[in-house]
Order: C-alpha cells, then sequence, then structure tokens
C-alpha cells in the first residue's frame, strides 16, 4: 500500500479533531441560509463527523472485504444525507463518535496495511466506474479531504456571520 495513502489515512483523526473542536458549542448545528459550494455534502458540523465514522464503517471497511473476496464487485454508494436523518446525526455524542471513528480508522488501516500486491489490484465497480482495491483507498482518502474542506467551509461561513452581527 502506499506510504502516502497509509499516512494520510492515519492522520486524518487527528486533523478531523482539530477541525472540529474550532467550532463553538452552540455552532455545531449550525447550517447556512444557502449550501451553495459546500464541497461535501450539506451537513452541519456534528453532522459531518458522524458522517465520516459512518461510512468508514459502513461503507469503507464492507468495500474493501467484498474487493478482497469477491471477483470485481459492484459496490454501492450510501446516501450520506440520508443517514443523517436516518441516524438522527443532530443528538449525537460527539465524543462517542469521534472515539468510534478513531477505533475504525485503525481497523481500516489494519485491513489494508499487509495487502500484497496482487490483492491491491483486484478489482471493483465503484460509483460506476472501474477500480481497484488499491483505487478504493484513495478514493477514502479523498472522502476525508472532502469532508475537512466542508468542515473549514463552514467556519467560513461562520466567520462572515460574526462580521455581520
Amino acid at each position: 500500500m502506499s506510504n502516502v495513502a497509509l499516512r494520510s489515512l492515519a492522520e486524518f483523526p487527528q486533523k478531523l479533531e482539530l477541525c472540529y473542536a474550532a467550532f463553538p458549542p452552540s455552532m455545531r448545528h449550525w447550517h447556512p441560509a444557502s449550501w451553495d459550494g459546500i464541497p461535501s455534502e450539506r451537513l452541519t458540523a456534528i453532522e459531518q463527523v458522524c458522517h465520516i465514522r459512518d461510512i468508514e464503517r459502513d461503507g469503507y471497511h464492507v468495500r474493501i472485504k467484498r474487493v478482497l473476496e469477491e471477483d470485481c464487485p459492484v459496490l454501492p454508494d450510501i446516501a450520506g444525507e440520508q443517514l443523517a436523518v436516518d441516524r438522527q446525526y443532530a443528538a449525537a455524542n460527539v465524543e462517542a463518535v469521534l472515539r468510534d471513528f478513531r477505533a475504525a480508522r485503525e481497523t481500516t488501516i489494519s485491513m489494508i496495511s499487509d495487502l500484497s500486491e496482487a490483492e491491491l489490484q483486484r478489482a471493483a465497480v465503484f460509483e460506476g466506474e472501474p477500480t481497484t482495491l488499491e483505487g478504493l483507498v484513495h478514493f477514502l482518502c479523498g472522502h476525508d479531504n472532502q469532508h475537512l474542506a466542508g468542515l473549514h467551509w463552514l467556519l467560513g461561513k461562520m466567520t462572515g456571520l460574526a462580521r455581520e452581527g
């Protein structure tokens, strides 16, 4: 597995926690009047964190396992905004969510860190496009960055609010 991907995955939980900590408690459920331009799903700060945890466990753990066990599986997308409603992300305990995410990320890293080149090159179809297990890991890194960008975008919008008030 690419050292850059493994390092990115390993470092992400701390980046997520630091970014989330920048939100005042009163703004963790805030949403802007317009979501135009958000680089992730339209989720509040707490919802972003819950989404990352659930996509790790219910998305990538399942996807990695299927690619290793099946011949060229078609990996379905997960409707992130619907999960936020169905799983009541707004009521989540963020400390527990962050702890659960950190454990889930450790599981992900253990699932992929010792794979052979042949295993990394196993084929799958993800979001309608052909990929490999290694490609899927890079998509996970991209997903991390997408949601970190979403959190920064929300912080930027909040900063604009403070200047208006």
